[in-house]
């Protein structure tokens, strides 16, 4: 088994000195009633318990509003992400650049490269790392049906999707075009791929004393490898337990390859604090393709970061304090 570093810690002295303010969309929600995000709603609730129980100096916020004039904060958590509108990922680090404020995670030109998966699948091309080929098709740009790769079954979907938002099947061009119609109409982008059969595994990473360490990886494995995983199912708003599982990755050969990707595919993104790099599998051939990454990606303890943090001996309130402590440090905040 591998070692993995001793998770660090906040001195007791900056719990108390530094304001910290943690926003989220669900980041006031009490609990009740049925959330319209699902899982994510639960996690935000979780994520405001945890960096209370490790006795910060907390501010709790649910809205972009709050950053517009500078509050009376040192750090910012941000986990705002899918607000609604298009690239809203990026608002949160700019604001927070605007008003001067450090802030956990990637700079926004980083979000902004890292969640547009044409972009970030032309970084990991560049870096010799395998992915699928693909075709961008962006709103109000010609709709070419040159551009389609080849294959029998597309994915279409929101270039700047998360969790499998708006993602759509295709078999030829016909279905093709509909789609990125379909997904025109949702606002965003249309990024199309032929479909690989396989399950994907999740590798996080997390930055300790400056430097990008790999947590162990996790693969959603699943009982149909033609299944195309679908939002609902990964927000769990509906069952999906006779699909797949969230399990260990312990393939030796194909961990030392996808570690050998994860490797020279982050180099572009640092500093990051931390990430989650997708590639897809197919356990029978050995294939690896890359399908995406996520440098604000989720932290909840039964998702795939705090799984994986349970596995390196840490639990998941020290998984949260590391990253904070990590970051705090890099911005000069720790003395």
């Amino acid at each position: 088994m591998s070692s993995y570093p001793s998770p660090l810690r906040i001195p007791e002295d900056a719990k108390q000195r530094l304001k910290i303010m943690f926003i989220a969309k669900n980041a006031l929600w009490d609990g009740t009633g049925s959330a319209e995000d699902g899982n994510h709603a639960t996690y935000h609730v979780e994520m405001r318990e945890v960096l209370k129980g490790l006795g910060l100096n907390l501010r709790v916020e649910n809205r972009f509003e709050v950053l517009f004039d500078k509050p009376d904060v040192d750090f910012v958590f941000p986990l705002l992400n899918r607000a609604g509108f298009f690239n809203s990922e990026m608002l949160c680090p700019l604001l927070c650049e605007r008003a001067g404020i450090p802030y956990l995670g990637a700079s926004p030109i980083l979000r902004g490269l890292s969640d547009d998966k044409h972009l970030a699948k032309r970084a990991v091309r560049d870096a010799g790392v395998p992915t699928a080929p693909w075709a961008i098709y962006r709103r109000g740009a010609p709709i070419d049906p040159a551009k389609c790769p080849a294959g029998s079954r597309f994915v279409v979907k929101p270039n700047n999707s998360s969790a499998s938002w708006g993602v759509m099947d295709a078999t030829d061009w016909a279905s093709v075009e509909k789609a990125i119609h379909g997904v025109h109409e949702l606002g965003h982008d249309a990024l199309v791929e032929p479909f690989i059969d396989g399950s994907d595994v999740e590798v996080p990473v997390v930055t300790i004393n400056g430097e990008p360490v790999i947590l162990p990886m996790m693969i959603f494995r699943q009982a149909d490898p033609s299944h195309l995983r679908t939002y609902q199912e990964k927000r769990d708003l509906v069952d999906r337990s006779q699909k797949y599982s969230l399990d260990p990755f312990e393939n030796p050969e194909m961990i030392a390859k996808i570690t050998e990707y994860t490797k020279a595919a982050m180099q572009e993104y640092r500093p990051f604090d931390y990430g989650r790099w997708e590639f897809r599998v197919n356990e029978e051939t050995g294939d690896i393709t890359f399908l995406e990454l996520n440098l604000n990606c989720n932290l909840w303890s039964q998702k795939v970061f705090g799984r994986a943090a349970a596995l390196a001996g840490w639990s998941h309130p020290e998984l949260i304090e590391t990253l904070l402590a990590e970051s705090l440090s890099r911005h000069g905040l720790l003395g």
